[in-house]
C-alpha cells in the first residue's frame, strides 16, 4: 500500500510541478478543472452509487456551471458563488457536523445534489482567482491545509486522547487538532517573515490589519480545513463507503485529496479580496 501511495504521489507531482512552475496559469486552471470535475463525479457516486451515467452527467453540469460563470464574464456572479459556499461552511455545515451520523443521506440526497454544484465550482473559481494574485500566494495559502493536516496527524498520533468527532472520525483528536493549528500559526509567521508582505495572503493580512487579525485569520482557515476533512468523512458514511473512489491508487478518490481545500479556498479567496 505504500509503495502505491507514493508511486502515484510521484506520478501527481511529475504532472503537476511542470504545469506550476512552467506553463501558463490558463494550464494550471485546466489541471484544476480536471481535478474539481473528477471530485464532483466521486461527489455524484456517494450520493448515486448505482447511477454510473448519472455521475458523468453531473460532472458535466459541474463544468456547464463553470463555462456559464466565465462565459458571463461578470465577476459579481462569481462573487456570489464564493460566498454561498461560504455562508454554507460558515452556516449550515456545523449544523450538520453536530448531528454526526443522525442524518438520512435517502432524505437529504437532493440537498447534496444542489450543493455539490455550488461548494465544486465556487472551488475551482477560488482557485483561479488566488492563483492571479501569484503563484506563490495560491501554493502558500494552500500549502496551509498540509500543515494544519500534518500537525494534526502527528500530534495526535503522539498524544491525541480526546476525540474530536467519534462518530464522524475516531482517528482525529482535540489535541491533534490543537497540535494542527500551532503548526499553522508558526507556518503563517514563518511565511511574513521570510517572504514579500504582497506575496501571501499572510503577509498581506499582518501589514493591512495587524498581526493579531492575521492569527485570527489563519485560525479561521485552520478551523474550516478541519470542518472540509470531516463533512467529507460524514458524508462517506452516511452513504457507507471508506474512499470516495479508487482514482487514485493508494490514497482513494481525488476528493479524499482535495476535502479540506473545499471549505478553505473560497473563503481565503474572499478574505484576499479584502485586501
Amino acid at each position: 500500500m505504500l509503495k502505491t501511495r507514493v508511486i502515484t504521489a510521484l506520478v501527481l507531482l511529475a504532472v503537476l510541478l511542470p504545469i506550476l512552475f512552467l506553463l501558463p496559469p490558463v494550464y494550471v486552471g485546466a489541471f484544476f478543472l480536471v481535478a474539481l470535475l473528477a471530485a464532483a463525479w466521486e461527489w455524484s457516486r456517494l450520493l448515486f452509487p448505482e447511477a454510473s451515467r448519472a455521475a458523468w452527467l453531473y460532472a458535466l453540469f459541474c463544468l456547464a456551471i463553470i463555462l456559464f460563470l466565465l462565459g458571463m464574464q461578470n465577476t459579481a456572479w462569481q462573487f456570489s458563488l464564493l460566498l454561498l459556499a461560504v455562508i454554507f461552511w460558515f452556516f449550515v455545515a456545523p449544523f450538520l457536523l453536530a448531528r454526526g451520523m443522525n442524518l438520512s443521506l435517502q432524505k437529504l440526497r437532493p440537498f447534496y445534489v444542489a450543493l455539490g454544484f455550488i461548494l465544486l465550482p465556487a472551488t475551482w473559481f477560488a482557485l483561479i482567482f488566488l492563483r492571479e494574485l501569484g503563484l506563490v500566494f495560491l501554493l502558500t495559502t494552500m500549502a496551509l491545509v498540509w500543515v494544519a493536516d500534518i500537525g494534526a496527524y502527528f500530534v495526535g498520533k503522539a498524544c491525541g486522547k480526546r476525540k474530536l468527532a467519534v462518530q464522524i472520525s475516531p482517528g482525529k483528536s482535540v489535541e491533534g487538532a490543537i497540535g494542527g493549528l500551532l503548526l499553522c500559526y508558526a507556518y503563517a509567521l514563518v511565511c511574513v517573515l521570510c517572504l514579500p508582505f504582497e506575496a501571501t495572503l499572510f503577509g498581506a493580512w499582518a501589514i493591512r490589519f495587524g498581526w493579531v487579525p492575521m492569527l485570527l485569520m489563519v485560525t479561521v482557515l485552520a478551523v474550516f480545513s478541519i470542518f472540509g476533512d470531516l463533512f467529507e468523512s460524514q458524508l462517506k458514511r452516511l452513504a457507507g463507503v471508506k474512499d470516495s473512489s479508487h482514482l487514485l491508487p493508494g490514497h482513494g478518490g481525488v476528493l479524499d485529496r482535495v476535502d479540506a481545500l473545499i471549505p478553505v479556498m473560497p473563503i481565503a479567496a474572499l478574505l484576499a479580496g479584502l485586501v
